[in-house]
């Protein structure tokens, strides 16, 4: 029988996280029980402040890895590098987590290549080890070893997405943007512009997010109305706030653009 320490009591520097259901609840049993958690949700929607947020509540190292086309499994797990003259074994991230009871958390892993799924799968069942063929070694990983991947499934075409075979190897859960009356308490805790016009902001991106699909690839995230309201609070104004964070970073068509400042307008001109 395996056996884990009782959880530490919340770190008072672990990074503010607001829950909108059961998400700590699950994420903690995942831990417990030594299974793989997988997160889908929008850009910007939180799901690394959670995983960050959870892993302060652990106890637990995290290491981050934000994937991309070039990422291959020796990324990951470790290469041999030349360091004083000596050809020396480097850990990657995954191998660090791996060896000292940590958190690894992949963001975005559909972007990564093929070959790092392969390497994920012996990590992801009841084995939950890590061959290192450059140097032999067969890690077996602790009991407070966690991986955690995410993705948006918003970007998944045909090219990009997790096979069924590697996706039925991990507890999943969807993330959106919190509630209004939710999403705009963070925006106020995170910026500390009064929660009152918080509520216009968070008011102008559920209607900026029904666009999505339509004039919009994404909506706009909880990250963005933080960046605005921050700005706001440090008194650059509204419409020149507004532009720089719920308008440029979302599309480059004009046309687009006027669309959106005009409805930006309608509720702060």
């Amino acid at each position: 029988m395996t056996h884990i320490a009782p959880l530490p009591e919340l770190d008072q520097e672990a990074p503010f996280y607001q829950p909108v259901g059961n998400e700590c609840a699950l994420f903690e049993q995942a831990y417990q029980q030594r299974l793989p958690l997988l997160l889908k949700g929008p850009t910007g929607c939180g799901k690394t402040r959670f995983v960050s947020h959870m892993a302060a509540k652990l106890g637990r190292p995290l290491y981050t890895v934000s994937c991309h086309d070039d990422l291959t499994a020796a990324d990951l797990t470790g290469r041999y590098l030349l360091q004083g003259g000596e050809t020396r074994w480097v850990d990657g991230p995954l191998t660090r987590a791996v060896r000292e009871g940590g958190i690894c958390y992949l963001d975005e892993v559909v972007e990564a290549r093929k070959d790092v799924t392969v390497v994920l799968h012996p990590l992801t069942d009841d084995r939950r080890l890590l061959p290192l063929e450059r140097t032999g070694e067969l890690l077996e990983a602790p009991d407070d070893f966690m991986l955690v991947v995410s993705y948006n499934p918003g970007y998944q075409h045909i090219l990009k997405s997790l096979k069924p075979s590697t996706r039925q190897r991990f507890v999943a859960m969807s993330f959106d943007f919190p509630p209004p009356a939710v999403e705009c308490g963070i925006v106020a805790r995170e910026s500390g512009l009064p929660h009152e016009r918080c509520a216009a902001l968070v008011n102008l991106a559920t209607r900026l997010r029904e666009l999505k699909g339509q004039d919009l690839e994404e909506g706009v995230s909880t990250r963005l109305l933080v960046y605005c309201a921050t700005l706001i609070q440090a008194g650059m104004p509204i419409l020149t706030a507004a532009r720089a964070t719920l308008v440029e970073p979302l599309t480059d068509d004009l046309d687009v653009q006027e669309g959106l400042m005009e409805a930006i307008n309608a509720t702060f001109g």
